[in-house]
């Protein structure tokens, strides 16, 4: 088992690019009889120091579980994990090349960085792979409102079976940006 938490090289200090804080909560659902059930004891708190260098972005997330019954089941309660993405311009989108703590995949980005959805495999990296894992597969959705300082993000966990999708569980994570002041409009655009 490969366990990976932080990147190998050093992530540089905010005058080589933009750095954003996020700090936020996360709520996670359960998928029960063909839909979500509220499941209270896989919460967590989360910070992530995001550092966007031209088209390469590098995260650094930190989680704690907060309710007293998580059995461990989704990995150490306490965890650190690591996001890559590279974005290139392909036909008329912006598609990313994600290079992660949890797995490898690719996403697709509106140009100002506001709406975008990053998928990719798990890799097993918290200390969970094999087989019989309920799921082999994560799904970002990311909802940037920079205007008013927030993320939405949307963290689906699921299975591939062929062409059918399995869902497991997923978080709704809403974050707040740390900074002086914030942004009249996108503080980055895809540069071409």
């Amino acid at each position: 088992m490969k366990k990976i938490i932080v990147p190998v090289e050093k992530i540089k200090d905010k005058e080589d690019g933009a750095l954003f804080l996020w700090h936020g909560v996360s709520r996670a659902y359960r998928f029960v009889n063909e839909a979500y059930e509220r499941d209270e004891t896989y919460d967590y708190t989360f910070s992530v120091r995001q550092l966007r260098q031209g088209n390469t972005w590098k995260s650094i997330k930190d989680l704690h579980r907060t309710h007293p019954d998580y059995d461990g089941k989704g990995g150490e309660r306490d965890q650190t994990m690591y996001f890559q993405l590279a974005y290139k311009k392909e036909g008329g989108d912006i598609v990313s090349t994600l290079s992660t703590s949890l797995g490898n995949g690719k996403g697709k980005s509106d140009k100002e960085f506001r709406h975008q959805v990053l998928e990719f495999d798990f890799n097993g990296s918290v200390g969970m792979a094999g087989l019989f894992m309920p799921y082999s597969n994560f799904r970002i959705t990311q909802e940037y409102k920079y205007e008013a300082g927030k993320l939405l993000e949307t963290v689906e966990l699921f299975k591939k079976k062929g062409n059918q999708e399995i869902a497991f569980m997923k978080n709704e994570e809403v974050a707040e940006m740390y900074l002086k002041g914030k942004f009249d409009s996108a503080s980055t655009i895809f540069q071409e």
